[in-house]
Formats: C-alpha cells, structure tokens, sequence
C-alpha cells in the first residue's frame, strides 16, 4: 500500500508524521516513510510475510485515516 500526502506546510507534516510515529510504535509496525518538505509519501507491507501486504497494514492505514482527520 503507498499513498502520498500533501501539506500545508513543514510544520503540519511533521505533525503528521510525529502522531504517526506513536501508532507505529504502540503497533510494532513501521512503514517506509519519504518526506520532502509537505510532501509524505507512505509505503505499507509487512516484511516478515515476504513483503506483502496483511492484516497490520490494512489497520495501520485505518490509523493514518484517523490522524488526517485531526490535522
């Protein structure tokens, strides 16, 4: 799963990016993340199940739905 994310500005992408950093940390669970100023750009697949896509991406994304509608 790859999504990519624009922003306002820097500061509200690294506010998504910190929120989104807990969620990963609670879950045990983290994507690949590039930023490039406003720009986040997310990878999601599990690397202990040969690189595929499984049940933990499908609710982190639930997750990173729920911190966009806070920003």
């Amino acid at each position: 799963l790859e999504k990519e994310f624009e922003f306002k500005d820097f500061a509200e992408a690294l506010e998504f990016i910190n929120e989104l950093a807990v969620i990963c940390e609670q879950q045990s669970h983290h994507p690949e993340i590039n930023w490039t100023y406003n720009k986040v750009r997310l990878s999601l697949y599990t690397h202990g199940a040969n690189d595929s896509i499984t049940e933990k991406d499908l609710k982190l994304s639930k997750e990173i739905d729920e911190i966009l509608k806070g920003i």
